[in-house]
């Protein structure tokens, strides 16, 4: 048996225990003896029941960069799988620092990572890329058509920053937009526009090419999540959305929000640089995220493990689950 190429530690593990299964089934694939580590700062988090084992771990802060890295070399951690917001700049930060010790971290660059979390930075960056970007500004006066008279535009109000769906306004007259702005820390605005929402799981890798790439529909959502959702297979889709994601600058898995109009055409509302909540439908459907990750990380050529999309679609519903195990007193 070849040797052990480091343990996989996921960071804010808290409940996500499908994305524990996914990493622990391409591990597997990589080697057995792999284990996978789940990491939070709650002690309680329940995901730390589907783990090899768990560490209470302490916040993802500069000054405790040298503990993180003392534990993950202690422990024979070799890999570290982000998957909260909040914590990707940290990673991204320290990325070459961690990759110098020994430990590759599944993370975009500083400044793409930067442009995911700010919603206008990446809607500025993406209008310069020539992106079909939905317009967004940090007043109504900004947004084309706002000032047109007797306009009965609806707008949508967002927090510039972070994920934020539960502050969502949607399709709101301009003086309720005001208002909900009002209730904002930094508001930004965008014109509300029909179309079918998507969400598109991708894999850049570390040469910046698309490894894989799965759209899929968001048919029932729930806190900003989709509960119910289906894949989209459409080569010509898939085409279209191949040179947008490229042009983002990103690594990893991600997660691109997008309108898709009757006619074809898309307008893209955000990205996250990150695994979604309802990501696993995207790896079942073949965006091999964590085993592409792994290989890489091994010193792999990625073109011996090619993408293998699903032959047709594929629908996830996402629903809680009892779990029952003896225990040993």
């Amino acid at each position: 048996m070849s040797r052990v190429p480091g343990h996989v530690l996921i960071s804010s593990v808290a409940a996500k225990v499908p994305l524990v299964r996914a990493v622990r089934a391409a591990a597997q694939r990589l080697h057995p003896d792999i284990k996978i580590i789940g990491g939070d700062m709650n002690g309680a988090c329940l995901a730390q029941h589907f783990t090899d084992g768990f560490w209470q771990m302490p916040a993802t802060t500069d000054e405790h960069l040298p503990h993180i890295v003392q534990y993950c070399q202690e422990q024979g951690i070799g890999h570290i799988i982000p998957t909260r917001d909040g914590e990707l700049a940290f990673w991204s930060r320290h990325r070459e620092a961690l990759a110098e010790a020994g430990i590759a971290v599944l993370v975009s660059a500083p400044e793409a990572v930067q442009r995911c979390l700010d919603k206008l930075d990446f809607a500025l960056f993406g209008a310069a890329q020539g992106l079909p970007v939905i317009p967004t500004a940090r007043s109504l006066d900004g947004l084309p058509g706002s000032n047109e008279p007797n306009s009965a535009a609806g707008f949508v109000v967002k927090e510039q920053y972070g994920a934020g769906s539960l502050s969502l306004g949607l399709n709101l007259p301009e003086a309720a937009a005001l208002a909900h702005a009002n209730m904002l820390q930094d508001p930004i605005f965008q014109p509300f526009i029909t179309g079918q929402e998507i969400s598109v799981d991708a894999y850049v890798d570390r040469r910046g090419t698309v490894r894989g790439l799965v759209p899929r529909t968001r048919d029932v959502v729930a806190h900003g999540e989709s509960q119910v959702t289906t894949t989209l297979p459409d080569p010509a889709l898939v085409a279209k959305l191949t040179p947008m994601v490229e042009a983002l600058g990103l690594y990893g898995p991600l997660v691109l929000q997008a309108l898709l109009h009757d006619n074809g055409d898309l307008q893209i509302i955000e990205c996250n640089c990150r695994l979604g909540g309802a990501s696993t439908l995207g790896i079942a459907a073949g965006v091999d995220s964590f085993f592409w990750f792994l290989q890489e990380a091994a010193g792999a050529d990625l073109d011996g493990f090619p993408f293998q999309p699903a032959a047709g679609p594929l629908r996830q519903v996402r629903t809680a689950a009892d779990v029952v195990y003896p225990v040993i007193l």
